[in-house]
């Protein structure tokens, strides 16, 4: 009967797991490779993931910069940035592709606040959501005979311990991604 909390406790790692994704995709001003996870470039007629036609590196902490493994993809790569919702314009020397992140504005900063906020409350929602089927579940057991009332206590306690950890865990991250964006 562990399963109910391991399997909500899974669920807990997986809501973080999609919450630090969704983090790294906001783009603060400082340069970071997981921006380009989502770019895909139109490749001999398919669909390709950047990442798989170029290594990507931060030399700076403003730019990111992109060596394709085949050099006449540089076009296609080029392209693809600019069809993406990135807004960089790619420049390109020497076979590698630069871009440079401007500043974001101060007013920039508080709206990707506000987003990464929204990110923080749904992960949150999504904690009280698994917790929620977790002790319907155990409900449900109890209910069936499978545990004694003093198991469910016990293991809703447990469960309530879970959701306290990684909801702080998300307050940790929203707190260290609001201070990485509105660094200056």
């Amino acid at each position: 009967m562990e399963d109910v909390i391991k399997q909500a406790e899974s669920k807990f790692k997986k809501a973080i797991e999609a919450l630090k994704k969704n983090f790294a995709a906001v783009r603060t001003g400082r340069a970071s490779p997981s921006l380009l996870d989502h770019v895909m470039i139109d490749y001999y007629g398919s669909k390709v993931p950047l990442k798989q036609l170029a290594g990507i590196s931060v030399p700076e902490p403003r730019t990111i910069a992109i060596t394709p493994y085949d050099k006449n993809s540089i076009k296609d790569i080029e392209k693809g940035i600019m069809t993406s919702d990135l807004g960089l314009p790619p420049k390109t020397e020497a076979g590698i592709i630069r871009l440079s992140l401007p500043q974001p504005t101060e007013e920039r900063r508080k709206e990707l606040v506000k987003t990464i906020k929204k990110e923080a409350e749904d992960g949150k929602v999504a904690i009280r959501n698994i917790r929620r089927e977790a002790i319907e579940s155990l409900k449900g057991d109890k209910k069936k005979g499978t545990i004694s009332e003093d198991q469910e206590r016990m293991k809703e306690e447990a469960v309530e311990k879970l959701v306290k950890k990684y909801t702080e865990e998300i307050d940790n991250l929203f707190s260290h991604k609001e201070k990485e964006v509105m660094e200056v």
